[in-house]
């Protein structure tokens, strides 16, 4: 390329938001966490130990009827707050700055489940309400 003649509209990103490709035959609900699998493609939160979280819908992404790449969920990042796991598995103040793991789209624990978890991201935060995990 050669050197700017006139201005150029240049895109951005803030680095908060990110907007993965969602997998074929897949809806994922706005608040859901949000993973990328193998292929890179979007799907929700779940029990595995080959997601990458990468944030939270902003909007529901419903690609049910759609090729893989057919659309994009727009994701952010940062801390929001899911619903904690039960019993030895839930999550206290004590485990604020340790990771946390996807048990499903909207559920996080303390623990990976003797390897059956990814991890969703850090423990922000834990309320009456939830837990707060940031998703960097």
């Amino acid at each position: 390329m050669t050197a700017l003649t006139q201005d150029r509209d240049t895109r951005r990103r803030d680095g908060n938001q990110v907007e993965p490709p969602v997998a074929a035959t897949t809806r994922i609900h706005g608040g859901a966490i949000v993973c990328v699998n193998a292929a890179g493609l979007a799907v929700p939160g779940a029990t595995s130990t080959t997601l990458k979280a990468v944030g939270v819908a902003e909007h529901r992404a419903d690609n049910t009827a759609g090729a893989a790449g057919a659309m994009r969920v727009r994701c952010r990042k940062g801390p929001h707050r899911f619903a904690n796991s039960a019993a030895a598995d839930a999550i206290t103040l004590a485990d604020v700055g340790n990771d946390c793991y996807i048990v499903d789209d909207q559920t996080v624990a303390k623990t990976h489940g003797t390897n059956t978890r990814s991890v969703a991201g850090k423990i922000f935060d834990v309320d009456a309400d939830g837990v707060w995990v940031d998703f960097r």
